[in-house]
């Protein structure tokens, strides 16, 4: 297949892309600056926000399939920037797609869409909720991924992927944040860091991806999470994070409430001080770190026909490779 993948410049997009060309399709990217994985494959690059219909309309041109990544993520930024990006980005490029005759057009969501605050326990893809999830990166993201699949079957198929907390080598969100808040001694824990997580390794989200848009035809118009499906503590999860870099785990904790004033706090300051980076806690990552998240894959792995290949314990050992050799 030919397939436009916008926002290959994350970690996850990149991987995706070389994924696609390594076993035969053609790969056509769109980013608001130059990607290094399309130079380095010397692919068709499109260089222009999502928003803008006439980039769009020829990058979409001629392809069979679109994978859209391209978001605004975080916490900084007001709701405009964040619909505007996430929400009419969305419309503009599945508008287009759907005007150029595109077969497939796959939305990579997040569980966060369906998550209002209670804790998620071996729950399934439950509906996106733009109304309650928190934050304004999960809002909109809600909204789109609505919009998405209510457009399947209206002259293209679509389906959605909420892969949760991607991480593997060269990740600068999960991996690099806590690496760098205990490299600066201020990593702790929220709530002991008691709480079960999912997490997925790179290589698993990737795969994921790729099947939704080989299954789309069996899945369209709906949403599947994906994840390693290995549960384990915040505690675990951190420690490990920090052994593999060679780091010092955290030995404090604070309770979830404190946590959730601290994140209030930082993020006034940090519209205050009109900062473009995120503080150091939020509501939603206090939310996050005191709530147990972690998922039933079953509907994920039937009709996908998907399985997590790399578990934890090899993830860990290629994420310490990685920290070993200085990638």
């Amino acid at each position: 297949m030919k397939i436009l993948v916008t926002g290959s410049r994350s970690l996850l997009g990149a991987d995706i892309v070389r994924r696609l060309v390594a076993r035969g399709d053609t790969v056509v990217v769109l980013q608001r600056t130059p990607s290094p994985v399309a130079a380095e494959l010397g692919l068709t690059e499109f260089l222009g926000d999502v928003v803008d219909e006439q980039v769009v309309a020829q990058a979409v041109a001629g392809v069979d399939a679109v994978i859209h990544l391209a978001a605004r993520v975080g916490v900084v930024g007001t709701p405009e920037q964040f619909f505007t990006t996430n929400v009419v980005g969305t419309r503009v490029v599945l508008a287009a797609a759907r005007e150029a005759g595109v077969q497939r057009f796959v939305f990579v969501s997040s569980p966060s869409v369906a998550h209002t605050g209670d804790a998620l326990a071996g729950n399934g893809a439950e509906p996106a909720d733009p109304r309650h999830a928190k934050g304004e990166y999960s809002k909109s993201k809600a909204l789109a991924e609505q919009e998405v699949l209510a457009a399947d079957g209206q002259g293209i198929t679509t389906i959605a992927v909420r892969p949760h907390l991607v991480w593997g080598p060269g990740d600068t969100q999960l991996v690099g944040r806590i690496v760098e808040r205990a490299q600066q001694g201020r990593l702790a824990l929220v709530a002991g860091g008691r709480p079960l997580i999912d997490t997925t390794y790179l290589d698993n989200a990737s795969e994921a991806v790729i099947a939704a848009v080989d299954r789309a035809d069996v899945g369209h118009g709906r949403a599947f999470i994906v994840s390693n499906g290995q549960p384990r503590t915040v505690e675990e999860m951190v420690t490990r994070i920090c052994e593999a870099a060679g780091e010092r785990p955290p030995t404090r904790s604070v309770p979830r409430a404190v946590a959730w004033v601290a994140g209030a706090v930082a993020e006034g300051a940090w519209k205050i001080g009109r900062r473009d980076d995120d503080p150091p806690m939020t509501r939603f990552l206090a939310g996050q770190l005191g709530t147990a998240h972690w998922f039933d894959l079953r509907e994920t792995q039937d009709v996908l026909q998907w399985q997590p290949k790399v578990d934890l314990d090899e993830g860990f050992a290629r994420l310490r490779a990685s920290f070993a050799s200085g990638a």
